[in-house]
């Protein structure tokens, strides 16, 4: 029995440990700057776990001590659970930055239950040992079995949990399968480990109805297959008109609508997608990058229904809620592909009027591996010879911020022979995250003249070359360097 024990608690681990990324997500991305933090806090808490477990069993060498350690670690995952939101939006509220955010919420929301795990395995080994002479084996036993343990909750959580039960249903199981292993290292305490399973009961039977009532109210907390997305109801800043906001990461909205209007365009920067459109003929071959509420994709068949747009949305659970929630309806010029761009882009295809290019792995940055020179060149081979690239970027025009703007001008004009950025925020606040479009065409040429005022404001606020590609501190992003997350990283000033 206390082999199981090892074994299941070696699996809680990496279970938190990966629905802990999911539940950061929406806080604070998902780029390599927060499973850096998220990895590097646990295991600093399992080597305490680690050094404390052992020297707790040898002062308790009892099979009660141990299944005390891992019914509090139950308790505190349940209550993981419950604070979690709250404590990630305090945090969020006081500009820590990715990285020191990150290790604030991993140090209060996950360290100490894996900190207790940890203290399974030498409690274990101290219990078990009954022959110096066999140490060693007792030992690497035991740590094989955790670490078996954790291979199969890696897998476990990754592959099927996350996208069958949600993040907070996996925590109150989590905490409900820990109690159970207490129980099975030691019969004793049978009331307390009862009511351990009462509370967590409980904690679920409260957080279902406020997400019933979240529900009522138009807010969705879905896990997808590979992210967590919020949909909620919100308010139009500038024209205070109701909308609906489609959300994968913190800050800023991937997507919306107006429920009132769902086919008028809600954000800024899909209104500058529409000069494509003047660029292209009448029945354009249309790819689009990043599917999110698949706004854009609905106008371009709205305004040229002859047209054939393909939509490259690696998450199906993205799609789905684009479905349910923003009048996505399917159309004999749609095409949709659930599958990684850049593996799409690898294959031939095209050629292309116009390829739109509004994927984001977290909040302003790109998956790295879109925004390389050798992606803009399987780009540039899908481009029709008059074809136009559209992308979508978020950073600042001036500053450290801003660096990710430039590289990824100077990476476009490495390939293409006309690039050029367009800010869409203010020009008065330079150094504020904005929508930054870059704009990359085989032939160069004018931009179209559009009759909409909002269109020739931002064709007016095209950058200067200092601002652009030529800024000190560009780089071109290749395949073998691309520090995007990094770079985007610099966006948030406390940091």
């Amino acid at each position: 029995m206390l082999q199981l024990v090892v074994f299941g608690c070696g699996a809680a681990v990496m279970v938190l440990e990966i629905v802990g990324a999911r539940i950061l997500a929406p806080f604070l991305g998902t780029s390599i700057v927060v499973w850096t933090g998220l990895i590097g806090v646990v295991m600093a808490s399992l080597s305490l776990g680690y050094w404390q477990g052992g020297r707790i069993a040898d002062r308790h060498p009892t099979a009660r001590a141990l299944s005390v350690v891992i019914l509090l670690a139950a308790i505190l995952t349940a209550a993981t659970a419950v604070t979690k939101a709250l404590l990630l939006a305090f945090l969020a509220g006081h500009g820590l930055g990715p990285r020191l955010g990150v290790i604030a919420a991993a140090l209060l929301l996950f360290a100490p239950a894996a900190g207790l795990l940890g203290m399974v395995s030498p409690f274990a080994v101290r219990l078990t040992l009954r022959d110096a002479a066999t140490a060693g084996a007792t030992a690497g036993r035991l740590y094989a079995l955790s670490t078996l343990g954790s291979i199969v909750g890696t897998f476990a959580a990754g592959f099927v949990l996350v996208a069958a039960l949600g993040s907070t249903t996996i925590l109150l199981v989590t905490a409900a399968f820990l109690a159970a292993l207490s129980l099975a290292a030691s019969r004793t305490d049978v009331r307390a480990k009862g009511a351990a399973f009462g509370i967590i009961l409980l904690c679920g039977l409260w957080l279902a109805a406020e997400n019933a009532m979240l529900a009522e109210a138009g807010i969705h907390d879905v896990d997808t297959a590979y992210g967590r997305v919020l949909v909620y109801q919100g308010m139009d800043p500038v024209s205070a008109r109701p909308i609906r906001v489609m959300a994968t990461g913190p800050a800023r909205c991937q997507s919306a609508m107006y429920p009132d209007a769902p086919d008028e365009l809600a954000l800024d920067y899909t209104r500058f997608f529409t000069l494509g459109l003047d660029m292209a003929p009448a029945t354009p071959n249309v790819l689009v990058i990043g599917g999110g509420a698949f706004s854009f994709p609905r106008h371009v068949l709205e305004k040229r229904p002859q047209a054939s747009v393909t939509v490259i949305e690696l998450d199906p659970g993205v799609t789905e809620l684009a479905s349910r929630h923003f009048g996505l309806a399917p159309h004999p010029g749609l095409t949709i592909v659930h599958e990684d761009a850049r593996m799409v882009l690898n294959r031939p295809g095209g050629p292309y009027d116009l390829i739109y290019l509004d994927a984001f792995g977290t909040d302003y940055a790109p998956p790295f591996h879109l925004v390389t020179r050798e992606a803009a060149t399987r780009l540039r081979a899908q481009l029709a010879p008059d074809g136009a690239v559209m992308v979508n970027a978020i950073g600042p025009i001036e500053g450290d911020g801003s660096r990710f703007v430039r590289s990824l001008a100077a990476t476009f004009a490495a390939v293409f022979p006309d690039v050029a950025l367009y800010a869409l925020g203010s020009p008065h606040e330079p150094r504020t995250a904005q929508n930054v479009m870059l704009v990359a065409r085989n032939q160069p040429g004018p931009m179209p003249e559009p009759n909409d005022s909002e269109l020739r404001r931002f064709l007016g606020q095209r950058l200067a070359p200092a601002q652009g590609a030529e800024g000190a501190g560009a780089m071109v992003l290749t395949d073998e360097h691309a520090p995007v997350e990094w770079m985007c990283a610099l966006l948030f000033g406390n940091d």
